[in-house]
């Protein structure tokens, strides 16, 4: 058979049948990308060195479950391991297929995940085999067993009889016992390379006689993210939604709800350009399209790091990521901008990702993220070296002239303003305990609880606060905060959220220094003579003299 050679079974042959059942490999040579476990596995029932178990892990559609299936009918072949079936199948080979063989038994983990499931299994393999060489029990998404039914599987995995083998099969290795893993023979199946994947989707298109133009094929295959079943059902999807007789990139597009790189690139040239309008409207169409807002800062973020390392790719028609039309246009922006700025549009990216949870409509937050890119495009005057730069936060945008030579610092740290207009108030703001009385002092009474009782410190600079809460806050305390603080010190203050957990609220340290209070005091001769005195007593605070 050829390299790229499609196999399936003639029983499998239904018109209704869905693809990737259909063109389902059924011997080792109709496996793609995974030749050389293959040939590997084969070998070793050919030479009758056959291991006890069997594990195969890898992402979704790589080939794990089909890999069971074949190598337990290359065990139980009547044909022998030296002359495997490959077209006619023997009536073992036949069953295994149509999942109906006495002797091969593929159970789904996740619905028989107890220990009684296993000892159950275990207990019906002490019989041998009725018509097959061997027992073969494969177990699919085998980490979703319980702790108990992986102990209970340890002896009989180290030691099985000899007609009895299993074949697992996980997208989780890490949630398997190492004593598991240990006592398997493991196979790792990488993702499929995008050549391999466009040379075999482009074989079934030929064989089910639909048109699809390349460009179509290579859009099925990015995806796909090197899922071979996920290219099958994609490409099944798009014959059954496209009513032509030709499959087109642009058909894909709509069906799949999936921009090109074009789209994205034309976009940065607006915000070089300084169009707002253009801006938003391109985002538009790019939203109308069916892109998702997460998924279009995740594809904005895959531009920057082209435009970023441009130099070091090339295009040798292996990737589909970049046509040559886009890899001419990256090299063209990548001239414009400076490593610092993509960088900082990198950092901002990532910080707009972790924020778009926080609103109802990203869209809105998406909206205004690529406005905010305009102003911090490193602009050069002709008379002076000014930089714009931007002040966020959650309520708006405010424009500053800043003399900055560090563009980064822009996003991590707000510039230090002209202290001459400063308020008094803010000498005062330095850290929590400062924002805490000044709360007190200005009888915002509210503010101040919500500081001491649910809010924790996880940084406190000039113009920026982050922290974490908990489920008690405010839902407007954010809001009520930032007006007070504009209000007090007449500049814009950045609170912003972390995941990280920060530290002990004013209340909770109060707590804790109590608690020690309390159990030093229960050292002393003084709590000892009191017990003596009331043996019941029960000490709830310490009041120092």
């Amino acid at each position: 058979m050829s390299y790229f050679q499609v196999g399936w079974s003639p029983i499998m042959t239904n018109e209704s049948q869905i693809l990737a059942l259909k063109y389902r490999p059924q011997i080792f040579e109709d496996l793609i990308g995974q030749e050389e476990i293959a040939q590997a596995i084969s070998n070793s029932i050919k030479l009758n060195r056959i291991s006890n178990a069997y594990l195969f892990t890898g992402i979704r559609g790589v080939g794990k479950t089909t890999f069971a299936r074949i190598v337990a009918k290359a065990l139980n072949c009547e044909n022998k391991q030296n002359n495997l079936c490959k077209d006619n199948f023997c009536s073992n080979c036949e069953s295994i297929i149509n999942s109906n063989h006495i002797d091969v038994l593929e159970i789904d983990g996740a619905s028989h995940t107890s220990v009684d499931n296993i000892r159950e299994l275990l207990e019906f393999s002490r019989y041998p085999p009725t018509i097959a060489n061997f027992k073969v029990y494969i177990i699919d998404e085998v980490h979703m067993l319980s702790k108990q039914a992986f102990n209970a599987l340890l002896k009989t995995l180290e030691e099985p009889p000899l007609y009895l083998k299993f074949i697992f099969a996980t997208t989780e290795l890490k949630k398997i016992p190492i004593t598991i893993i240990s006592r398997c023979q493991r196979y790792d199946l990488t993702r499929i390379k995008s050549e391999q994947l466009f040379n075999y989707i482009k074989i079934v298109a030929g064989k089910e006689k639909i048109k699809v133009e390349d460009n179509a094929i290579k859009l099925i295959v990015k995806i796909s993210e090197g899922s071979v079943r996920d290219a099958l059902s994609l490409l099944d999807r798009a014959i059954i939604s496209n009513e032509n007789n030709l499959l087109t990139f642009e058909n894909v597009q709509k069906i799949f709800g999936y921009t090109d790189k074009s789209s994205y690139i034309n976009l940065l040239e607006h915000v070089f350009k300084g169009d707002e309008f253009s801006i938003i409207k391109h985002y538009r169409d790019i939203y109308n399209a069916g892109v998702d807002p997460n998924n279009f800062l995740n594809e904005f973020l895959e531009i920057l790091y082209y435009i970023k390392n441009i130099k070091h790719i090339k295009i040798e028609g292996k990737s589909f990521s970049l046509n040559d039309s886009d890899y001419k246009n990256i090299i063209s922006l990548s001239k414009n901008l400076t490593s610092k700025d993509i960088l900082l549009f990198w950092e901002f990216t990532l910080k707009t990702i972790k924020e778009i949870n926080m609103v109802n409509n990203p869209n809105l937050l998406i909206e205004m993220f690529l406005v905010q890119l305009i102003y911090l495009i490193n602009k050069k005057e002709k008379d002076t070296k000014s930089k714009d730069s931007i002040l966020l936060n959650l309520e708006g945008i405010e424009n500053r002239n800043l003399q900055s030579s560090d563009l980064v610092s822009q996003i991590k740290n707000i510039k230090q303003i002209d202290e001459k207009t400063e308020n008094k108030d803010v000498e005062k703001l330095n850290s929590l305990t400062d924002l805490i009385q000044i709360c007190k002092d200005k009888k915002e009474l509210n503010l101040k609880y919500e500081l001491e009782n649910n809010v924790n410190l996880v940084s406190f600079s000039k113009y920026r606060i982050e922290i974490s809460f908990n489920e008690k806050l405010d839902k407007n305390f954010v809001k009520k905060l930032s007006e007070k603080l504009f209000e007090w010190t007449n500049r814009r203050w950045i609170i912003t959220f972390s995941k990280e957990k920060g530290a002990m609220s004013a209340k909770e340290r109060k707590k804790s220094l109590l608690d020690d209070d309390i159990k030093n005091f229960k050292k002393t001769k003084e709590y000892s003579d009191l017990l003596e005195l009331v043996p019941d007593v029960e000490l709830i605070d310490i009041k120092k003299k």
